[in-house]
């Protein structure tokens, strides 16, 4: 259905541009889930707090990476009819495709403790319940949002939208009862500055922790048979609707982001009370703002992070099917990624420092998705007519080589530093 409503949009006809335009949203906002995840939670609440308005252009700057990718592995799809994976799996020798699959597989692990640690944290705050059940809890409610899936693929998209909007309205709220200064926030996104070396080593953590490299693999997933160009003239039109549902999406994760930054920037810089920690900004709001803002807040992160493990889980499963064409069934997947996180909360390890070190595991994998990424997409005899044009690969590149030697830092500043 969804097929015939895209080949007949590609066609054109009176129809309007939004008319043809919809049947190809969707993929881009499904990876646009992976950069509203718990761990941008923390990074933004922390820049707001101590440094206010100064980081928001590195958040701006941020999100103009991850649109370049995102694009690049939708274009993938799109123009080989393949995910990154089989890509992989077909070029690379045996070995390298197994070491590929084995550090995915680990980073899926780490991305799955972040999203549903960060969800757990969510339902102890907004109910007051222990981490472990609120982690059981947590656990049943990804399998139903699972669950949409046997009802196709735009069921799932519609219900993990849903939990997007519900982020987006509660900052939207949030923005609303903080009252941030117009001036500085326009200050901060568009003049460039740090103040002090920890500004330096935040903006690091938020530029290095961009490209999430599960979503990497998932958005070529996404796109490789959702609507298969018959022509080359077909494939650069499907890349044309694709490339505003990657704008339109990412742009919105960075409205998001941005938000979170400026409502504590605009609460609490300069005035103390309130550490980095997600835990110390639920209760500082509470205390500011009342309950209910606090509340707001805890909701949007259990969103975030109930809607993240569930694309965690899905790039899991292309991750494994594309590497060494094997598949297991999606809830079998989800209960065995889940059974990591349920032993950190059980075992009583503070979740702040869980999710630090999840973010520090996805660093080693954000290299092994991003450079055969670009290797593959610079790649005329493989990619067609939508082979990355000279200045795409350029700034491609440098993109890449910039998120890698953030992350090199990063690595260094954990454990040397």
């Amino acid at each position: 259905m969804v097929a015939r409503a895209a080949h007949a949009s590609l066609e054109g006809g009176r129809k309007g541009f939004l008319r043809r335009l919809w049947p190809f949203l969707g993929p881009a906002f499904i990876a646009a889930v992976a950069y509203v995840d718990p761990g941008n939670f923390a990074t933004n609440v922390s820049g707001g707090v101590s440094f206010g308005y100064t980081l928001l252009w590195v958040i701006l700057a941020a999100n103009l990476m991850a649109m370049l990718v995102q694009a690049l592995s939708a274009k993938l799809g799109i123009a080989t009819g393949r995910n990154l994976p089989e890509v992989c799996r077909e070029r690379f020798p045996r070995s390298v495709t197994v070491f590929l699959w084995l550090q995915a597989e680990v980073v899926a692990v780490a991305t799955d403790l972040a999203e549903f640690v960060g969800a757990a944290i969510g339902m102890n705050l907004i109910f007051g319940l222990p981490l472990f059940p609120s982690g059981l809890i947590t656990a049943a409610a990804v399998f139903a949002l699972l669950a949409l899936e046997r009802r196709g693929t735009r069921t799932l998209e519609a219900g993990i939208g849903v939990l997007v909007g519900v982020i987006v309205v509660a900052f939207a709220l949030e923005v609303f009862y903080a009252r941030p200064n117009p001036a500085a926030v326009l200050r901060g996104a568009f003049v460039p500055g740090f103040s002090g070396n920890g500004s330096v080593l935040l903006a690091a953590g938020i530029l290095g922790a961009t490209v999430m490299p599960h979503v990497i693999y998932l958005h070529s997933a996404l796109t490789q048979r959702r609507i298969v160009g018959r022509t080359s003239e077909e494939r650069r039109r499907i890349f044309r609707f694709e490339l505003i549902d990657v704008i339109v999406a990412m742009g919105i994760a960075g409205l998001v982001n941005a938000s979170m930054m400026v409502v504590f920037a605009a609460l609490f810089h300069g005035r103390g009370g309130v550490g980095g920690s997600i835990e110390s900004a639920f209760h500082g709001l509470a205390n500011v703002e009342g309950e209910a803002v606090a509340v707001i807040f805890g909701v949007a992160l259990l969103a975030s992070g109930l809607s993240s493990s569930s694309v965690g889980t899905m790039a899991g499963q292309v991750v494994m099917q594309g590497f060494i064409r094997r598949r297991i069934p999606l809830f079998l997947r989800r209960a065995i990624t889940i059974v990591p996180s349920l032993v950190v909360i059980a075992l009583g390890v503070d979740p702040s420092w869980a999710l630090v070190i999840s973010q520090v595991v996805l660093s080693f994998g954000i290299p092994f998705a991003l450079v055969p990424l670009l290797i593959f997409t610079s790649d005329r005899k493989l990619m067609g007519p939508l082979v990355n044009g000279r200045t795409t690969t350029v700034a491609a590149a440098v993109v890449a080589g910039l998120i890698i030697c953030l992350n090199l830092f990063l690595l260094y500043r954990t454990f040397i530093g």
